[in-house]
């Protein structure tokens, strides 16, 4: 018996599991479905393709196929390992625009949560003494810091988006978010900032009142009536089951939070009873409203060496190992993804709406394929898609992966605004500024130029960006698509809340690592009596 039982370790979990220890009276229980963060290549920066291809840290989860793709299954990494994805992502830290924040607050059910309301939960957890205290946070637990951009092709990105008329922008967290710039990454000193690292240190894992247990996936919750009581899980060749005195929490993200939720018999009965899970409380929007970036690559061949492709040759990457394991620096102590871009296509509103990762290097099939020498490239994804897809199950078989169907470009005007970023992805890259280093284009390839050739390119080679959001979204208790209240609370439920980036109504303009951490800061400081970052305000 506990007091909180946090089902999931990763992004949000970590927090919680934290901030709801710090009370040395409060008993909680962190369940991880994967084991503890001892892999070196998740605190080395330079790990994170060796993490894209494991299916030890990774759940290594494949779409069903999707129509808009030609039918193709699209690889989706996640964490599953102590502090989820956030140990093995590019580690860019990105907060999205304060217009996503400020149109969720006024939806239905959503009240609170306007960007005045986040910000200082934002700040709550950074550590960023570089940063305008205004916008960032400097004594926080997660380590920020600004990229070094030793890499001459950095500059040279700036320089060709600046060439290209798109402004220079030092902080896309701080008063506006468009522009090119370096990106703030959540890594500090040269290690990998993980919730897990930075939320569950030694320190904080030695507190008698904080029992994490690793290797222990969730079979469903166990329900009284409409309160749930706890979570059975499988564990050690058994299944012991977990209770909560006050709530349990769930915080396995939006994949898996609303799969376990309908393999607890919580969801549409009709879904429900096709795989012969008997519904216990009818929330049809479980699973539904699934939003994530869909990203497509345009990259170029490099006439220069100085790329990181030479650092994937055997010596040098030894070499480059060593020293990091000696010093904590050199290029393995670098992500890669230092700058990039937010800017508007003509569709767009009033806030950007593409975001570029420029990258040193090709990368191909999530760095699972062997790239064809020296090159550079950009990432370009769509922030506010329309396309809505879902999160479903293959069987009532707990260890089975879900059923994943994002809906990519199912809304017609989506895959426009894609093909107008791939062309200004070649607007920057034709740029005086990579006159020296530019060789030929490798993707799509110069041959591919009319809108519906690029088009086809988008549906043959478009990928995740890793940022799914939206399966337990908020909204009002009479609103039939909502999972939860805007305390994050299941409706019709009691003590059980959900605390991760599924219940973002709207993809925000950005990764989502960083909202996922401010979502769980805000929870907590309902769950603690705290209003405000550091101020009490009575009880949740």
């Amino acid at each position: 018996m506990y007091d909180y039982i946090i089902i999931g370790g990763g992004s949000a979990g970590a927090v919680l599991a934290n901030r709801l220890s710090a009370d040395p009276q409060t008993q909680v229980l962190l369940l991880e479905a994967g084991p503890a963060d001892r892999h070196p290549f998740i605190h080395m920066p330079g790990g994170v393709g060796q993490l894209l291809k494991s299916d030890k840290l990774n759940w290594y989860f494949n779409t069903a196929p999707e129509p808009g793709l030609h039918g193709r299954r699209l690889y989706w990494p996640r964490g599953r390992v102590l502090g989820g994805s956030s140990a093995m992502n590019g580690m860019v830290y990105i907060r999205g625009h304060r217009h996503d924040y400020d149109r969720w607050a006024e939806l239905p059910g959503c009240q609170g949560w306007r960007y005045e309301d986040v910000l200082p939960w934002f700040r709550h957890s950074q550590r960023f003494p570089e940063g305008d205290e205004q916008y960032h946070g400097h004594h926080g637990e997660l380590g920020v810091s600004n990229p070094p951009l030793e890499m001459p092709l950095f500059h040279t990105f700036l320089n060709a988006a600046n060439e290209a008329g798109y402004p220079i922008n030092d902080d896309f967290n701080g008063p506006g978010q468009e522009g090119a710039g370096p990106y703030q990454l959540t890594i500090r000193h040269g290690v990998r900032q993980s919730t897990a690292r930075c939320f569950l240190p030694p320190a904080v894992r030695r507190r008698p009142n904080l029992h994490i247990l690793t290797d222990a996936h969730a079979l469903g919750l166990l329900l009284e009536g409409t309160r749930v009581r706890g979570v059975q899980v499988a564990h050690a060749q058994r299944q012991p089951c977990f209770y909560a005195r006050r709530e349990v929490l769930l915080c396995a993200g939006a994949v898996q939070s609303p799969q376990l939720l309908m393999l607890s018999g919580i969801g549409e009965p009709q879904a429900l009873d096709r795989h012969g899970i008997r519904a216990r409380h009818t929330l049809p929007g479980v699973g539904k409203n699934l939003q994530d970036h869909l990203d497509v690559t345009v990259q170029y061949h490099a006439t220069s060496r100085d790329t990181l492709y030479a650092q994937t040759r055997l010596w040098r990457s030894l070499g480059a190992l060593l020293r990091y394991q000696l010093t904590h620096g050199g290029p393995a102590a670098r992500n890669g993804l230092e700058t990039g871009a937010f800017l508007r296509t003509s569709r767009a509103g009033a806030e950007p709406d593409i975001q570029l990762h420029f990258i040193p290097a090709f990368m191909l099939d999530h760095a699972r394929q062997e790239a064809p020498g020296h090159g550079f490239m950009l990432h370009a994804c769509q922030l506010r898609p329309q396309s809505r897809g879902e999160i479903g199950l293959w069987s009532a078989d707990p260890l089975a992966p879900p059923r994943i169907q994002p809906g990519y470009l199912s809304a017609p005007g989506d895959v426009d605004v894609m093909v107008e970023a791939i062309r200004m992805c070649r607007q920057i890259f034709a740029a005086h500024a990579f006159d020296a280093v530019r060789g030929n284009e490798y993707l799509p390839g110069a041959g591919v130029q009319s809108d519906a050739a690029l088009a086809d390119y988008v549906r043959r080679c478009g990928e995740t960006i890793y940022h799914p959001v939206g399966t337990c979204r908020m909204g009002a208790a009479d609103d039939t698509g909502a999972v939860v209240d805007a305390q994050c609370r299941v409706h019709g439920l009691e003590g059980l809340r959900v605390a991760d980036a599924s219940v973002l109504p709207n993809l925000p303009g950005g990764n989502t690592n960083a909202p996922a951490i401010m979502i769980a800061e805000r929870v907590a400081g309902w769950l603690t009596g705290q209003a405000t970052p550091g101020r009490e305000a009575g009880t949740a």
